[in-house]
């Protein structure tokens, strides 16, 4: 692949990086070296992501064609590959809603529920698992509802709590997640290709860990609610302080034999961003795949380590690139906004940055959407503040009032690509010329 330009061309150097760590995430790329044989009986396919409809279709094109292959897979509405659809492939995709669960979900994960049980040990469930199957696997714990789910899972969303504890709050919840999707397999050996969107890769975090042992305990969820001040119903609360929602544990005998394949990491993504701007000819760092905090504070940080390359080649010689991953946090402060991760990190990035010469970033979402709106990311340019200001666009204002995608639609320069059909979480970028 040729490069544009850095220096002519920055914008369209950003994008080919971020096109490059896409590509090394798609499932069609690296499943083939994961998959297990054939087993002696049925192979059923169960699943729940972003990535999930990419994930069965390239299952059910490098499963031998005369082996017996069915199942189940949930992903998120419009992110179904259209030839797969068109195709009629052997493995069944449905669509629900992310980050909030709906309806759809709900009677998806007690479609996968059911397929889960009366299997044998000569059987093979294959579990295409990646990010946003939390929401997607949407199967309340007995005695809550639908609504509940919804309104917890709204108040997580705002509290800017991390990943991890968001959670293991949902799998304390569910009646499917944190092993439990497993536990209902058995004793039908059990292989999980996993596409990995959290901070370290742990599988129990990755759409909250349904088909592996959970470490985590009820009075861990208790504690975060507690933290993030967020109301659950009584019966939730029974349930948890009661540990009759407790999870599967390591060491539970029906674990034995399975076993977890990571296909695609961020850190993957990102050497192979690395890798094509070194083939360029330009120097890239990578600052780390498990960068978290509040987004648009990690901007300002990255901000201050562009401004030290650019002012004094410390502690990167100019010109370079130097990349990052993970998954940051919103804060909600305000209604009415279009945040997101992606363009909230670039707008508090360019507030720090003032307009530092020969600094171009762009951050973007690897599965396409940042937060609930249609664009990836943004990208943010040594003259960022100035045309927004000739808009009468105020940044500050912007991003208190949670509506950094705005600020970057009034400039045109959001990042659209549609859904990746994969998901490894934030991409970030910053060159320095």
């Amino acid at each position: 692949m040729r490069l544009p330009d850095f220096r002519a061309a920055p914008r369209d150097f950003l994008r080919a990086l971020y096109d490059a760590a896409v590509a090394r995430a798609l499932p069609a790329h690296v499943t083939a070296a994961h998959l297990p044989p054939p087993p002696r009986g049925r192979t059923i396919v169960l699943g729940a992501g972003k990535a999930g409809g990419a994930m069965a279709q390239a299952v059910d094109a490098l499963w031998p064609a005369d082996a017996p292959l069915s199942g189940l897979v949930v992903t998120r509405y419009h992110h179904v590959p259209p030839d797969y659809q068109a195709q009629g492939g052997r493995i069944e995709v449905v669509e629900a809603a992310h980050p909030v669960p709906d309806e759809a979900g709900r009677s998806a994960a007690r479609r996968i529920a059911e397929l889960a049980q009366g299997l044998t040990a000569d059987d093979l469930v294959l579990c295409l698992i990646s990010g946003g199957g939390s929401a997607l696997l949407a199967m309340p714990a007995r005695g809550m509802t639908l609504d509940d789910k919804q309104s917890i899972n709204r108040a997580l969303l705002a509290s800017g709590a991390a990943i991890g504890e968001m959670n293991c709050v949902r799998k304390h919840l569910s009646a499917i997640k944190g092993g439990r999707l497993a536990a209902l397999c058995a004793p039908a050996k059990v292989v999980t290709l996993l596409i990995s969107d959290v901070p370290g890769d742990d599988p129990a975090v990755i759409a909250s860990g349904p088909t592996v042992p959970d470490p985590t305990t009820c009075a861990d969820a208790l504690a975060i609610l507690a933290r993030y001040g967020i109301a659950i119903p009584d019966a939730a609360r029974r349930g948890l302080e009661t540990g009759a929602w407790e999870t599967p544990k390591p060491g539970d005998a029906r674990f034995a034999g399975h076993a977890v394949r990571l296909i695609a990491t961020p850190q993957q993504s990102l050497e192979a961003a690395a890798a094509l701007a070194r083939e360029a000819g330009i120097a890239a760092y990578i600052l780390s795949d498990e960068i978290e905090g509040e987004s648009h504070v990690v901007g300002g940080v990255h901000a201050a380590l562009a401004r030290a390359v650019a002012r004094r080649g410390e502690p990167f010689a100019r010109p370079c690139v130097i990349l990052s991953g993970g998954e940051t946090t919103v804060t909600v402060r305000a209604r009415g906004g279009r945040g997101g991760r992606a363009t909230e990190f670039l707008l508090g990035a360019a507030i720090a940055l003032q307009g530092e010469p020969g600094v171009h970033l762009l951050a973007a979402d690897t599965d396409g959407i940042d937060g609930i709106e249609d664009n990836a990311g943004a990208i943010v340019t040594p003259d960022t503040l100035a045309r927004g200001a000739a808009l009468g666009l105020k940044a500050r204002e912007r991003l208190d009032a949670n509506d950094a995608c705005g600020y970057f639609a009034a400039l045109g320069d959001l990042v659209v690509t549609g859904p990746t059909y994969t998901n490894v979480n934030d991409f970030r970028a910053i060159l320095v010329v």
